[in-house]
């Protein structure tokens, strides 16, 4: 399946894709995409509906996050072992584990708000993991049972904020608007191999990203059983899994967004995203900031 919200910000409606990937209301089977609906009998019992018979959404609504009531944003750094060359920085022997506020999470379209005071908003294309069912030291053999499915994200980062004003990543990872997920959330019985997907990202229509998951150092399923070590996983928790190379602080010389800049990316059989960078001081337009 794949599953969405869709409608303004704060009042989105959860949905389904039909076969001929049209929108269809959920608003009468469940209030949203979160909780005990991304359980294995949540998503069962979503998967037993005729989606034909679902009302119709008419017109283009907004899409936003494909997932609610998100908990914890859980990112892993230098996860590809070419983006760490890029970087400059080496294959680390554990997983790079830092958080994403959730207040970062924004709709895959929403205008991206470059935060005041930056010179360094930078592009990551990811593949994101959502939780459905309680993870607490977990096993690699099991791993794969606790999760609900996966999405695109775009892990935006300012790396000045980041990496040269002290302390951890995460303030440079957190700014509103930094975490679009979606548009889909599509269940794990819809991607057979995460570890095969191809992945692209493009500022202003140039090919920046095109790498695979087929490279990451850390897959899916360790880092499912790496991180329940550590901290329970809850459904609706978030994986950040990481970036192949072309970031824009691996090119030579640098390349940062600005106001006006388009970036549109898209994992296979996991949709596409398209956000339009606004600088913080500058009006976002219709629909708000994020």
């Amino acid at each position: 399946m794949k599953l969405l919200r869709y409608g303004p910000l704060g009042h989105e409606k959860p949905g389904m894709l039909d076969a001929q990937g049209r929108l269809r209301d959920l608003s009468a089977q469940v209030s949203d995409i979160a909780h005990e609906v991304l359980l294995p009998s949540g998503l069962a019992r979503l998967a037993a509906l005729d989606p034909q018979c679902l009302p119709l959404v008419d017109g283009a609504p907004r899409i936003g996050a494909c997932v609610a009531g998100t908990g914890k944003f859980i990112c892993i750094g230098l996860n590809y072992s070419d983006h760490a060359a890029e970087t400059g920085t080496t294959v680390p022997p554990e997983p790079i584990v830092f958080l994403k506020a959730t207040s970062a999470i924004a709709g895959p379209n929403d205008p991206l708000e470059i935060p005041r005071g930056s010179t360094k908003t930078d592009w990551e294309v990811e593949l994101g993991i959502v939780i459905g069912k309680t993870a607490k030291y977990v096993s690699e053999a099991d791993a794969m049972d606790h999760v609900a499915g996966y999405c695109l994200i775009n892990d935006v980062s300012e790396r000045a904020f980041q990496t040269e004003r002290q302390g951890q990543w995460t303030k440079g990872k957190s700014a509103d608007t930094f975490g679009p997920i979606g548009p889909w959330l599509v269940t794990a019985d819809e991607v057979p191999d995460p570890q095969q997907l191809h992945m692209w990202l493009e500022v202003n229509g140039v090919r920046r990203q095109d790498g695979s998951t087929a490279t990451m150092v850390y897959g899916v399923r360790y880092l499912v059983a790496y991180l329940s070590q550590f901290m329970s996983l809850q459904p609706g928790d978030i994986i950040s899994t990481g970036t192949p190379p072309g970031v824009g602080m691996g090119l030579k010389p640098p390349v940062y967004l600005k106001h006006g800049d388009v970036v549109t990316l898209g994992i296979e059989d996991l949709g596409t995203q398209r956000q339009v960078a606004v600088a913080h001081d500058r009006p976002a337009g219709a629909g708000g900031a994020r």
